[in-house]
């Protein structure tokens, strides 16, 4: 890679297994990033096992962290990266470090993914606490560059349900209109053409040249359902196309088709191994589904393409 390029990942932490920050550093290590990692909290395994313990960071320890970066003038970044948070005030306090941030480098660009909720068999519930919304929605999405909220996420953040393709797409302009120039809508219960068999992803670029005048590029990818219930599958894509957008910074179809690609192989290999260690007949248990992270090292390094992007 070019000049270093820093990241500053605040995130859970699990002692074993992969969401949050062990979900996306290694594989923005992999690619090249030096990333600064603050463990939102530290459990001992994510919250989908029968058991789980351990601590959360409130908003004043995740200050004094970076007092101790800003004592030291180390608190220089290109990207900042978050995901699921469940506390108004630690979310607050993260957007008064990314604006510091960006007031240090006006070119540092802030992924967000806005974790609140998700739709099953249809129905949508917020797995946050229902005060994080207007957050997300009134301070955080508005300093943010790329988002990657799901179809249930982003109907929450503009108050409109997505229907058809064509609901979507408008769902993604008012999003570029509250800030950020890139959107992908993570998966949605859209129909795929191709099938049942496939979810459907969308993402939009809008980018205001030097003249004023604006471009949008808008794609579809469709890729392969995975029957099983994986954990941080979300934190890993927004790692990876925080990455990839990076090496293409304006061609989100070759991101796009980079990231799901990475992102198919990881959860193909996930669930095989995961079958394996089950014997025939078992359901997997969130141990064995946990993703195969480092196994995957090549893929996430240089993904073979086998999910092509379409152009709207």
């Amino acid at each position: 890679m070019e000049p270093e390029c820093r990241v500053l990942s605040i995130q859970s932490h699990v002692v074993r297994g992969y969401v949050g920050n062990k979900a996306a550093t290694f594989p923005l290590q992999v690619l090249g990033f030096e990333v600064d990692t603050v463990n939102s909290v530290q459990f001992s395994n994510h919250t989908g096992y029968a058991h789980w313990k351990g601590q959360v960071l409130n908003s004043d320890e995740l200050h004094e962290l970076y007092e101790g970066l800003k004592l030291n003038k180390v608190n220089q970044y290109d990207y900042v990266l978050t995901g699921y948070t469940r506390d108004t005030s630690f979310l607050a306090m993260v957007v008064d470090i990314v604006q510091e941030l960006k007031q240090q480098n006006s070119n540092l660009v802030y992924v967000c993914d806005p974790v609140m909720g998700d739709k099953w068999n249809g129905e949508g519930s917020m797995y946050v606490p229902k005060d994080l919304l207007p957050v997300y929605r009134d301070k955080v999405v508005p300093v943010a560059d790329i988002i990657t909220p799901n179809q249930f996420e982003a109907e929450l953040l503009t108050g409109r349900k997505i229907y058809t393709e064509k609901d979507a797409l408008e769902v993604m302009d008012m999003l570029h209109a509250m800030g950020p120039e890139t959107v992908v809508i993570t998966s949605s219960d859209l129909q795929a053409p191709l099938g049942n068999d496939y979810l459907i992803a969308l993402g939009s670029h809008r980018k205001t040249k030097a003249d004023g005048t604006r471009i949008t590029q808008r794609i579809r990818v469709e890729s392969p359902k995975v029957d099983a219930v994986f954990v941080g599958t979300g934190d890993l894509f927004a790692a990876m196309l925080l990455a990839w957008t990076h090496k293409h910074p304006n061609n989100l179809k070759v991101a796009c088709e980079k990231t799901v690609s990475a992102m198919q192989h990881v959860l193909q290999r996930t669930i095989k191994s995961a079958k394996v260690q089950a014997g025939e007949g078992n359901k997997p248990n969130s141990a064995q589904l946990e993703l195969r992270m480092v196994q995957s090292k090549k893929d996430i390094e240089n993904p073979e393409i086998i999910v092509k992007a379409t152009v709207l």
